[in-house]
């Protein structure tokens, strides 16, 4: 296998902030909603299971990479040889199991060595969670790092009887009136999503790509329902409450299998 050429690349990125008017204006924080959209797009071929396109986005990412660590050399922060150094000592620090004389049983094990390790380094907890995380995501880590500590339930019994719980406190502050009520919905909303959240941490289901398919569930039995409707010239504002529920049944019947779920 040959090694690629990570200063070749570095190079290019250094001609391109000499040379290019577009790439010479960017910033830390102007590359930010690349970064995002490179990151996904890299999460969608592999989702698709695309190989060609999986390297060519791949190849996109590390553009971003380089070009942020290109722009901290500038301002004499670090190089793209301190990433890639950082990575790889921490790489081997965290794995003393085969870079040293320590043995790890299993996968678990190595998880567990890992957090030790992390924490020993200061890293890792809740406060140590990033704030700009995605809510979903944010939620899943914040109460994945409390549960390290041992502040958890221990089955998933406890998280659903939260969500019972909150749902109950957010009906109770709907029903509310007077000031302040329109932030109290949103609070206890906010305790009911965190609950349900942690529910799925217990249950070992991913909340993001649990969301995501019931989304793409929603999407098309709804498409499903407008083409009906569309086929007789009408749209869902012609309909009354008792057909939209019929055509939505029937949507889910005639997609039975094509979408997840």
């Amino acid at each position: 296998m040959r090694r690629p050429d990570l200063a070749r690349l570095d190079d290019v990125v250094a001609a391109l902030r000499a040379g290019c008017p577009w790439d010479r204006a960017q910033t830390i924080a102007t590359l930010e909603p690349y970064l995002l959209e490179e990151t996904w797009e890299v999460i969608d071929a592999m989702r698709d299971d695309d190989a060609a396109r999986h390297a060519e986005e791949l190849g996109d990412l590390l553009f971003q990479i380089v070009f942020q660590a290109r722009i901290r050399a500038e301002s004499g922060a670090f190089e793209l040889a301190d990433v890639i150094d950082g990575i790889a000592d921490k790489l081997v620090r965290r794995h003393p199991h085969v870079f040293g004389d320590e043995d790890a049983a299993d996968a678990k094990a190595v998880r567990r060595r890992w957090d030790e390790l992390k924490k020993a380094e200061g890293k890792g907890g809740v406060a140590r969670v990033p704030r700009h995380f995605p809510a979903l995501l944010r939620a899943e880590k914040v109460g994945k790092e409390a549960a390290k500590e041992g502040f958890d339930w221990p089955d998933v019994a406890g998280p659903l009887a939260k969500v019972d719980e909150e749902l109950a406190e957010l009906r109770a502050a709907m029903a509310e009136a007077g000031p302040g009520r329109e932030e109290r919905v949103a609070a206890e909303l906010g305790d009911l999503l965190f609950a349900v959240v942690n529910a799925a941490r217990h249950l070992g289901v991913n909340p993001e790509l649990a969301l995501e398919r019931t989304t793409d569930r929603f999407a098309a039995r709804y498409a499903h329902l407008g083409a009906a409707l569309g086929a007789a010239g009408r749209t869902v504002r012609d309909a009354d409450p008792a057909e939209l529920d019929g055509l939505w049944e029937a949507a889910k019947a005639a997609l039975a299998g094509a979408v997840d779920g």
